[in-house]
């Protein structure tokens, strides 16, 4: 059995997908449904049963010797929302619950960590050094991070637990994240509906679309997953990015040069001032460094911008009307 919480999501259902592709339907979706819309992501795919997340630690003792391997992508992923009791509860609380039965059953353990987590610092390194979050969603995944390592459940004999930091994932089946949807998502929407993409101002030592962000295909996001559940890889946290900084216009140009290709030809960016809300607490500069994951084993090649927005534009689930 294949548990994916979060399995409505973005991630989760991408990572369903592929599994169906690869002939697994064993699979369990572990998520809440207060959103029925978000059948959008799950309706084309094919899956064992569902258990809300309120029965799921239930669900998981009475089950734990059949479960093979739990991604776990649910969460609560709104960076700006400040409410820290509610992001503690669903992002860290039960995150520890989950982790604690899978270590001592051995299930494999895949979950999702945020490069978030590295604030507004410039090295992207998977050390305490660099981890100094600036949001309560990114303090929430650094904490569960932190128990990890304080209770050497990576050292733990026959336990196999991965944390794999995102960075900025982008692709088909995220339209439901709305505001939280990826820089692609909405500088799309926003040609479509007005003809004019949206990019922010200057700010601090970055110019007019300069902030610069590793920017992610769900593809390579999905298949790293799936690589450390087949892969006898090192238990431990990874950085899952590209590890190329693009800024903002290369990313906007990339967007205007595909919605051509697609027959919209009256698109074109302006510029917005930066918001002060996001001012001391905006990433303006990611990039993973990648050199954990590529000592772990994984050696693939990353989808690059253009490819990444070309298959995201042509995929059935883009949520995009091209």
């Amino acid at each position: 059995m294949i548990i994916v919480t979060g399995g409505l999501g973005f991630i989760g259902s991408n990572i369903i997908k592929k599994l169906n592709d690869n002939g697994y339907f064993d699979i369990v979706i572990v998520d809440s449904f207060l959103n029925g819309k978000l059948i959008e992501n799950v309706n084309d795919l094919i899956v064992a049963d569902f258990v809300e997340i309120r029965d799921f630690p239930e669900f998981l003792n009475k089950n734990k010797d059949t479960i093979e391997v739990i991604f776990h992508q649910g969460a609560i992923s709104d960076t700006t929302c400040w409410d820290g009791e509610l992001m503690m509860e669903n992002n860290y609380n039960f995150s520890k619950k989950i982790v604690d039965i899978c270590a001592k059953n051995r299930i494999i353990f895949i979950y999702a960590s945020s490069a978030s987590v590295y604030g507004v610092g410039s090295i992207f390194k998977e050390k305490s050094v660099y981890e100094r979050p600036v949001n309560v969603y990114a303090y929430s995944k650094l904490l569960f991070d932190q128990y990890v390592r304080k209770k050497q459940l990576f050292n733990q004999k026959n336990a196999r637990i991965v944390g794999l930091r995102y960075f900025n994932v982008y692709g088909p089946r995220e339209r439901m994240k709305m505001h939280m949807s990826s820089p692609v998502y909405k500088l799309s929407q926003q040609i479509l509906e007005t003809g004019i993409g949206k990019l922010f101002g200057g700010y601090l030592e970055f110019g007019a679309g300069e902030q610069r962000r590793d920017f992610v295909y769900i593809d390579d996001v999905v298949n790293i997953n799936l690589w450390f559940w087949k892969n006898n890889a090192s238990n431990g946290i990874y950085n899952v990015g590209t590890g190329i900084a693009s800024s903002f216009n290369e990313l906007g140009t990339t967007v205007l040069r595909q919605l051509s290709l697609s027959g919209v030809n009256d698109g074109k960016l302006e510029y917005i001032d930066f918001p002060d809300n996001l001012k001391g607490s905006y990433q303006s500069y990611t990039k993973a460094d990648l050199n954990d994951l590529r000592n772990a084993g994984y050696k693939d090649s990353f989808i690059d911008i253009e490819e990444g927005v070309k298959r995201y534009f042509s995929d059935a689930k883009s949520g995009l009307n091209l």
